[in-house]
């Protein structure tokens, strides 16, 4: 095989496509994870009545007592008092109760098949994902900068190609310092 942009560019291509889809469909769902989180879906739910303390005795110790109680065999992450809300989020669980009225409810949640396995990559810190991940980064500047010179003639990159591109660049930077 003789090596051209053309050859590289696909090439690298083919390898990498699994990777790319994972990281597109992955991606897409996590830009909506404030409204369905990607990760988890709900396999239950239970309603329950509670009596809880003054919103000041809502501390650590009165969390662990719930914990206990409710049968919660989980890591807790976290747990505020808002707007007569008690939220408490554990690795596997998520508890809302009303505090006038002390009914809530426990949702427990599972791994979503794929695509949570799909979204972890875009988290995972393990050192050998890192090194592929760091390969994957220089492909795609590889099969982007290869993707540039393949075509030839008014439809190359010189031709009208460097206009969509750097139309491309604006859009990201509009978000990246107009909006945010």
């Amino acid at each position: 095989m003789k090596l051209t942009s053309r050859n590289t560019h696909r090439d690298l291509a083919y390898f990498f496509l699994g990777l790319i889809i994972a990281f597109s469909i992955s991606g897409i769902f996590l830009n909506h994870r404030q409204s369905w989180h990607p990760r988890r879906s709900t396999y239950n739910s239970q309603e329950i009545s509670v009596s809880l303390p003054q919103t000041d005795s809502i501390n650590e110790n009165f969390i662990k007592q719930f914990t206990e109680e409710q049968k919660i065999d989980d890591n807790l992450r976290r747990f505020n008092v808002e707007k007569n809300n008690l939220r408490i989020s554990y690795s596997n669980h998520d508890v809302q109760i009303d505090i006038t009225t002390g009914k809530g409810k426990i949702e427990s949640y599972r791994t979503t098949p794929l695509l949570g396995q799909m979204t972890q990559l875009h988290q995972d810190t393990s050192k050998w994902w890192i090194y592929y991940s760091d390969i994957f980064g220089v492909a795609m500047l590889v099969i982007a900068s290869t993707g540039m010179i393949i075509q030839k003639g008014e439809n190359s990159f010189w031709g009208r190609g460097w206009k969509l591109a750097l139309v491309g660049l604006i859009f990201p930077l509009i978000f990246l310092f107009l909006l945010s």
